[in-house]
C-alpha cells in the first residue's frame, strides 16, 4: 500500500467542446478551448513549477513561478492565467525561466523559517518541492527573516513588531504567520469552493497577512473549519494538529464519509492502523474534493473512551452491566428471542435497521427478521425522516428516490429550496449549491426560519416565504394555482409525458379561488405577492431544480407536500433533464440505503411489496424459507404493541430511537415494556438505558461494504484498520442468525451485494468489481443502465407517465391556543449530527456544546427573557428546559431548537401526531409555552439519574463487594 497521489493540475477543467491543438516542449497537446497552459502541459505530463495555483480555485497568477515563453510573444507570462491558443509553441524550460524561477524562489525563502527538519509539512510542502524543482541553492538576500519569521531580531534582540503568534484556537488545525507566503490559495478556496468568505489577505506588501474575519482567531471568526483552506495551503501555515502530533502518512485508502447524506469520498491517510488525517477525495462524484467540518475532522469518536468493545449482558434494566464473551451473548439474544415467541407468538419480536450501517449491514437484518424471525417486522429510521419520500414520488413519478446527481446543480437557473438548510445539513452539497447561486441563479426558500442561504456573502433569495409550520401543502397548492390560472404551464411535457385525465382532475383542483394565494395568505402568513412573485420565477426562470428536507416531510401532510413538490416539477417541466428534478436531501449517511434495502414493514429490497407472491418467491427459493405476505410492524406500532404487551423483543442496531424518535416518554414506555431489547452500537447510547444485551458495533473506518447517499450513488465503503471490538457489524448480525439457526456463510460483504444484486432488479449489474472500476454508481444500475443513472425519467417516468395528484390542505390537529401560544420546530445544526452520539465525543462541541432554543426578539421581551437565559419549554407532551437564543432568525410565534444534546432531550415535548400515510412523526409543528427556568424539570433530574445508572458496568470490585 502507498499513499495515493492526485494530480493537481494547477487549473480546473474547461468545459468547452471545441479543441485546441497546441506545442509544449515539442509535444503536440490537444485541449479544450480555455484550458490554461499550465493544465495542458500538466495533462501531457509537464510539470511546470507553481505555489499560488492549484485545480480547486480559479487562476490567480500571483507567484510569478509557473512563467513560460510562448514563441511569437514578448515577456514570460504566467501559465496558470494563459490559456492556450490553436498553433501555440510554448516553452517552459530555457536559461532565462530557469533565471526567473531561482530569483522569484529567493525571494519567498529569504522570509520563511528554515526549519525543515522538524517541520509539520516535511514532506509534504509544495514550498520546499519547488525549491528542489528550480534548483535553488543559495539565497543571496539572506534568512534572517526580517519581515516576520522571528519574534526577536537574531542581532540586536529587539522584539519584532510584524511578528505574529501561531493560533492555535481552532481544535484541528493551526495558522503560522510565520510560515505564510500569502499564495492566497487558503483565501480562494473560502471564497470559491466552501463559500464562506472567512478569510481574507489584510496589511499590503511585506505586511500582507492571511486574516480570519476581521484580525480574529480562526475559532472567533466566521470559518466553519470545512478544512478548504488547509488543504489548499501549500506549506505548513495550515496545518492539522494530528499531521503534527503523528507525523506524515504513509498508505492511504478511498473510501466514504459516514455522516450526512452527500456521501463525500475521502481518502483516508494512515500510519499503520492509526488515521492520521481524513483527505476529501477529488475524483469523489459527490464532493468533487470538498469537505465538511464532520467528514474532514470529526472522526476521533471512534477511539473514544466512551466506546463499548465487549458484549455486555443484564437481566433487569435496572442492574449492572456485564461483561461477557461474544458466544455468551449470542446465546442469550438467540434463547431469549425463541422463548418470546414460543410464549407470544411469531409477532412478537421485530428489528430496527440502522441508517449508519452499511447497504450490505441493513440487507442482513432485515434478512435476519424475516429469514430468521419468521416475520416482517422491520422498520428504519427512515420511518422518522423520509418514509413520505418513499410514498409521494412513488405515487407520482413511480420510484422512491431522488431524480438527479449533485452535478446538476451546476446547471440550474432557478432553485427552490423547502423544508432544508443545506448549508448546516448537507455542508458539501449547500457549498456547490452557493457557488451556482452566486454564479447568478436565482433562489426561493420556503422555510419559517431564516436559513444562511437567505442573505449570505453575495447570495440573497429572490424570495423567502416563511410560512407558519404545518402550512406547507397550502404553500404549495398556491404556487401550483398561480402557475395554472396564469397559463405558464408546459403544455408539451404535460401532454407527452403525463396522465391526461389525472392532470385535468388536478387541474380544476388548484384552480379553485380558496386555493389561490391572497386566500392561502391567512392560513399561511406569506403575502400573496411573494407566492405569485415565486410562482412565476420557478415557472418562467429556465431550469426549476428542487431540493427539499425533513422540514417538508416530517409532517402529518408529509406524504402530501411530497406529492404537491412533485406536482410542480410536473406542471413546469422541469423533470429528465441536468438542472432541474425532485431532489430529497437525505439526513443520514445511509438513509437512502436502508430503504433500498427493504427495512420497511411492506417491501423488500427494492421497493417490492411484500404481498407481491413473485418477489416473495425470488427471495423464498434463495433463503429456503417461507416469508409472511402481510406488511409487519412499523416503529410506533411496535412502541404501542409493547405497551400493550404483545411486541416483547427487539434488536436494534446502530439508532437511538430514545433520543431521535418523538414522544420520548411513549417511547420509554415502549421499551421499558419489553423483556429482551437488544442494542448494537457503539456507545452506550439513550435506548440502551432500557437494553438487556449490548452488542458492540464497529465504525465505517473498521469494515468493508457501501453506503447509498442522497442521489441514489452507490459509493465503496473500505475497511482501514482492524475493528477494535474484533468484528464489523455485518459479522455480528451473521454470528446472531447461525445462533439462532441459520445457516449462512459470507465471508466478505461483496459476496452480500451479490446476492442483493442477483435478486434486486435496481441492482443488479452492481458489483465491487464494478464499484472498483468505476468509483461509483447510480441506481438503477442493470442491464439497461449497466453504469448506473444520474438523471431519472429522462424519457419518460418510471411508472409510465407522470401522475398530478389532489393535494388538499389539511390543518394539523396540533395547534397554537391560549395555553400554548407558539409553534416549535426543529431541526440540525452544521458541526453536530443527528442525536450527538458520534460528534458529540469530537472537538465538535466547540462550536455547539447545547441546544439552544431560538425565539424572536419580541416573543423574549414579552415573557421578559433574555439571550441566555434558562427557559422551560412545555407542551402537551411534556416539558424541558434549556437556554434561549434571541434571534431575528424565527418569526413572531415560532420558536426552533435542535436536539444533538439528550440532556435537553427535545422530543420530550413533540407529539405522537403523524403523517397520514407513513407515520412519520411530526417533529416540525409543537404547540408550545415558553417560561422563565431555574433548572431542570423533573423530568429531566429523573432521566439523568436512570441514565447514569444504566451505563454503570459491573467491576471487579463490585463482584467483591
Amino acid at each position: 500500500m502507498s499513499l495515493i497521489k492526485e494530480i493537481d493540475y494547477g487549473t480546473p477543467v474547461s468545459r468547452s467542446d471545441k479543441m485546441v491543438t497546441l506545442t509544449i516542449d515539442g509535444n503536440q497537446v490537444t485541449v479544450p478551448e480555455g484550458t490554461s497552459i499550465m493544465r495542458a502541459s500538466m495533462e501531457a505530463g509537464i510539470a511546470i513549477p507553481k505555489l499560488c495555483a492549484t485545480d480547486m480555485v480559479d487562476a490567480f497568477g500571483s507567484c510569478r513561478l509557473c512563467l513560460v515563453e510562448i514563441e511569437g510573444r514578448n515577456g514570460t507570462p504566467s501559465s496558470c492565467t494563459t490559456p492556450v491558443m490553436e498553433g501555440q509553441v510554448v516553452h517552459t524550460q530555457t536559461g532565462r525561466l530557469k533565471s526567473l524561477r531561482k530569483g522569484v524562489m529567493e525571494l519567498y525563502i529569504s522570509d520563511h523559517p528554515l526549519d525543515c527538519l522538524t517541520c509539520a509539512a516535511n514532506g509534504d510542502c509544495e514550498l520546499q518541492d519547488m525549491a528542489g524543482a528550480v534548483g535553488l541553492r543559495d539565497v543571496r538576500y539572506g534568512q534572517d527573516g526580517a519581515n516576520h519569521v522571528f519574534k526577536q531580531g537574531r542581532n540586536d534582540g529587539a522584539l519584532n513588531a510584524k511578528w505574529m503568534p501561531k493560533d492555535e484556537s481552532n481544535p484541528y488545525f493551526t495558522y503560522d504567520p510565520s510560515k505564510c507566503i500569502v499564495c492566497s490559495r487558503c483565501v480562494r478556496a473560502c471564497e470559491e469552493v466552501q463559500g464562506t468568505f472567512a478569510l481574507t489577505i489584510e496589511g499590503r506588501g511585506f505586511n500582507s497577512r492571511v486574516s480570519p474575519g476581521m484580525h480574529e482567531s480562526f475559532l472567533g471568526s466566521e470559518c466553519v473549519s470545512c478544512g478548504a483552506c488547509v488543504q489548499a495551503c501549500p506549506t505548513a501555515t495550515l496545518t492539522e494538529k494530528s499531521v503534527i502530533e503523528i507525523g506524515q502518512p504513509e498508505h492511504s485508502k478511498v473510501t466514504t464519509c459516514a455522516y450526512c447524506g452527500v456521501g463525500c469520498s475521502f481518502k483516508a491517510e494512515m500510519r499503520g492502523e492509526e488515521l492520521v488525517r481524513m483527505v476529501p477525495y477529488k475524483d469523489g462524484k459527490a464532493n468533487r474534493g470538498h469537505s465538511c467540518v464532520k467528514g474532514r475532522f470529526a472522526y476521533g469518536y471512534a477511539h473514544h473512551k466512551d466506546r463499548i468493545l465487549k458484549p455486555m449482558i443484564r437481566e433487569k434494566i435496572t442492574d449492572p452491566w456485564r461483561e461477557v464473551s461474544w458466544e455468551e451473548a449470542y446465546g442469550r439474544v438467540a434463547s431469549e428471542f425463541k422463548r418470546l415467541q414460543t410464549q407470544y407468538g411469531r409477532n412478537s419480536i421485530g428489528g430496527i435497521t440502522s441508517s449508519r450501517c452499511t447497504n450490505e449491514e441493513t440487507f442482513l437484518v432485515q434478512k435476519l427478521i424475516r429469514a430468521g424471525f419468521g416475520n416482517n417486522n422491520v422498520d428504519t429510521c427512515a420511518r422518522v425522516c423520509h418514509s413520505p419520500t418513499g410514498y409521494g414520488l412513488n405515487q407520482t413519478f413511480g420510484t422512491s428516490a431522488g431524480t438527479q446527481d449533485f452535478d446538476s446543480v451546476e446547471h440550474t437557473d432557478v432553485v427552490m429550496v423547502i423544508g432544508a438548510n443545506p448549508t448546516d445539513g448537507h455542508p458539501v452539497f449547500g457549498s456547490r449549491l452557493r457557488k451556482r447561486l452566486r454564479q447568478g441563479a436565482k433562489l426561493i426558500v420556503i422555510d419559517p426560519r431564516r436559513i444562511d442561504l437567505v442573505r449570505s456573502p453575495h447570495i440573497e433569495a429572490a424570495h423567502h416565504l416563511a410560512l407558519r409550520p404545518g402550512t406547507n401543502v397550502a404553500i404549495m397548492t398556491a404556487l401550483a394555482h398561480v402557475i395554472v390560472t396564469e397559463g405558464l404551464q408546459d403544455d408539451a411535457f404535460i401532454r407527452e409525458r403525463c396522465e391526461n385525465e389525472e392532470f385535468r382532475d388536478w387541474v380544476e383542483f388548484v384552480s379553485q379561488p380558496q386555493y389561490s394565494p391572497e386566500a392561502v395568505e391567512l392560513l399561511t402568513g406569506v403575502p400573496a405577492q411573494e407566492v405569485r412573485g415565486a410562482a412565476r420565477l420557478f415557472a418562467t426562470g429556465g431550469n426549476g431544480a428542487i431540493y427539499y428536507g425533513l422540514g417538508v416531510t416530517e409532517h402529518s401532510q408529509g406524504s402530501t407536500t411530497v406529492m404537491a413538490i412533485a406536482n410542480l416539477a410536473m406542471v413546469t417541466g422541469n423533470i429528465g433533464r441536468k438542472g432541474v428534478g425532485v431532489n430529497p436531501l437525505r439526513g443520514q449517511n445511509n438513509v437512502q440505503g436502508s430503504c433500498d434495502m427493504g427495512s420497511f414493514p411492506h417491501e423488500l429490497p427494492g421497493y417490492r411489496h411484500i404481498s407481491d407472491p413473485a418477489t416473495r418467491e425470488i427471495y423464498e427459493n434463495i433463503w429456503g424459507v417461507i416469508l409472511q405476505d402481510e406488511p409487519g410492524l412499523r416503529i410506533p406500532n411496535m412502541l404501542d404493541a409493547a405497551v400493550e404487551g404483545t411486541f416483547k423483543g427487539i434488536y436494534i442496531q446502530g439508532e437511538d430511537i430514545l433520543q431521535s424518535d418523538p414522544d420520548t416518554r411513549h417511547v420509554a414506555a415502549g421499551l421499558e415494556a419489553m423483556e429482551c431489547v437488544v442494542v448494537q452500537d457503539l456507545f452506550l447510547n439513550e435506548t440502551a438505558n432500557f437494553a438487556h444485551v449490548f452488542l458492540p458495533g464497529s465504525t465505517f473506518l473498521e469494515k468493508d461494504g457501501t453506503f447509498t447517499n442522497a442521489e441514489r450513488r452507490i459509493n465503496r465503503v473500505r475497511k482501514v484498520m482492524t475493528p477494535t471490538n474484533g468484528y464489523a457489524d455485518w459479522e455480528v448480525t451473521q454470528n446472531l442468525a447461525r445462533a439462532m439457526g441459520l445457516n449462512w456463510n459470507y465471508t466478505h460483504p461483496s459476496q452480500i451485494m451479490d446476492e442483493i444484486a442477483m435478486t434486486t432488479p435496481t441492482f443488479a449489474n452492481v458489483s465491487y468489481e464494478l464499484l472498483e472500476r468505476e468509483g461509483s454508481v447510480q441506481w438503477p444500475c442493470n442491464a439497461k443502465a449497466p453504469l448506473g443513472t444520474p438523471v431519472m425519467h429522462i424519457d419518460h417516468f418510471v411508472r409510465g407517465k407522470g401522475k398530478f395528484m389532489r393535494t388538499e390542505y389539511v390543518a394539523t390537529d396540533e395547534r397554537s391556543g391560549p395555553r400554548f401560544p407558539l409553534l416549535l420546530t426543529t431541526g440540525r445544526i452544521l458541526s453536530q449530527y443527528n442525536v450527538g452520539a458520534q460528534t458529540r465525543r469530537t472537538e465538535n462541541v466547540a462550536w455547539h456544546a447545547e441546544d439552544r432554543l431560538e425565539i424572536h426578539p419580541h416573543d423574549a421581551e414579552v415573557r421578559g427573557l433574555r439571550d441566555g437565559d434558562w427557559v422551560k419549554i412545555a407542551s402537551r407532551s411534556g416539558e424541558t428546559t434549556l437556554r434561549a437564543l434571541v434571534t431575528d432568525r424565527v418569526t413572531p410565534g415560532v420558536v426552533y431548537t435542535t436536539f444533538h444534546h439528550p440532556t435537553t432531550q427535545a422530543n420530550v415535548v413533540t407529539t405522537d401526531f403523524s403523517d397520514w400515510a407513513t407515520n412519520c412523526p411530526e417533529y416540525k409543528v409543537t404547540a408550545v409555552q415558553i417560561s422563565a427556568s431555574n433548572g431542570p424539570t423533573q423530568w429531566q433530574q429523573e432521566y439523568r439519574e436512570h441514565s447514569d445508572a444504566s451505563r454503570h458496568i459491573e467491576t471487579a470490585l463490585d463482584t467483591v463487594s
